[in-house]
Order: C-alpha cells, then structure tokens, then sequence
C-alpha cells in the first residue's frame, strides 16, 4: 500500500447480516485516491457509495481488504486510535446536516475543534474564519433554525474545513439543495481542494455537479464499474 495516497483501498468488502440474510454492500472494492485529488463517487442508490464512504471515514470497519488512510493501515487500529485518526485528518459533510440547534453557527464550527483540544480562543477565531470562508459572518450569531437549507450546509461545509483536516469526505451535500446552492456548495469544495491541498472525496448522483470532478468513479452493486477523468481544464 501506498504512504503517498490520500486514500488506498484493496480488496474491500463489506457484508451485513448472515447466512441467507447475509447483504453483500461492497464486493472487492479497489480504489486509489492521490493526495490533492477531487472526486466524485456516484452510482443509484444502494449501490455501496455510502458504505465505502464509511469505511474511509473510519466509521465502519470492512468485512475483509486492506485500507489505507493518508498513509496509515486502519483494519487493525483499536476505536480510540480510529477516533484519533478521524480528528486528525478527517473532515465529515453530512447531507443531513448534522448541526446543533442549540448552538450558534460559530459555536456549531468551534464545537469540533474544542473535541480536538482547541482552547476556546482558538476555536474561536477558527470558527469566525471558517465561517467566513464560505460567506457567512454575517449569520456566525444566528441557530440552525434562523438559517436557510443552504446557508445551513455552508455551516455544515466550515465545520468539516476548520482545523484543515488533509481529507474531506461529502456524502450527498447537494440532495437537499436547489441548483444555484449546489453548485455554490461544489465549487467551493473543488476550491478548497486546489487552494489547500485536500483531497476531497463526494458521494453524489447529482448529474448537474459531475463536471466540478477531477476524476469520477461509478459503483453498482457493490463493486467499481468504471473510472474516468472528468470535469475542466486543470
């Protein structure tokens, strides 16, 4: 396996249940993802794209294969290590959100960082520079319920970027947003990507996103069907 690759997977399967219950998700995945790159994973639903995402997220482990993340072997990694790992190198969007209604969007930003050992100040001032990355100072005071779908996913997009993580990974961050939000929301991921040097991996089947991606990988069934560069000009 590869210590230069963002992301190395070889051989990953992932089956839940038993027996005649047993649900094949993923079958022998092999994927190989440069550090800087940005892809888009798509495929119809139930295909394996959320399951695979999981598995690089460190989130669930794989039945059977090896997987690599910014050059560390995880299969054998106990839970606080895999937690370790995610604060340190990885950046979570969920499509869902996933905000505290309860907190401000700054203290939503900061609250990551504080599990990370930022001090207050610095969680802080982290958060307010996140926030204003994707052009949301003005709304930093404002709760979830004040904010709109898409001002709430740019919250969801500064939370997962504060602190810098090395790999991002977007699980369906366009599905509840109208064309112009997506969009927004694509173009500051490839942004970020080109600027920071993150690899940055979306599950996505929004067709009106594909040209944003370096590289798209298509999965059905379970298993990569096909790979192909995409996108604009470097």
């Amino acid at each position: 396996m590869s210590d230069s690759r963002a992301i190395d997977a070889r051989g990953v399967a992932k089956t839940f249940g038993e027996d005649e219950l047993a649900v094949h998700a993923l079958r022998g995945v092999d994927l190989q993802v440069e550090r800087g790159e940005f892809i888009m994973l798509v495929g119809p639903s139930g295909s394996g794209k959320t399951t695979l995402l999981s598995i690089i997220g460190c989130v669930l482990s794989p039945t059977a294969g090896e997987v690599a993340i910014m050059g560390e072997r995880v299969n054998d990694l106990a839970e606080r290590e895999l937690s370790a790992l995610r604060r340190a190198h990885i950046g979570f969007i969920f499509q869902g959100y996933n905000l505290i209604d309860a907190l401000s969007a700054r203290d939503n930003v900061a609250l990551g960082l504080r599990i990370r050992g930022v001090d207050r100040a610095g969680a802080d001032a982290e958060a307010a520079s996140a926030l204003e990355r994707v052009g949301l100072t003005a709304r930093a005071k404002n709760k979830p319920s004040q904010l709109s779908g898409g001002e709430m996913q740019r919250v969801a997009i500064a939370r997962a970027l504060a602190g810098r993580p090395p790999l991002v990974l977007a699980d369906e961050p366009t599905a509840s947003l109208d064309a112009a939000s997506g969009q927004w929301v694509t173009e500051m991921l490839r942004e970020i990507s080109e600027e920071q040097g993150a690899t940055v991996l979306v599950v996505t089947h929004d067709a009106r996103i594909f040209e944003l991606a370096q590289r798209i990988v298509r999965i059905e069934d379970g298993a990569i069907q096909e790979q192909e560069r995409a996108g604009r000009a470097q």
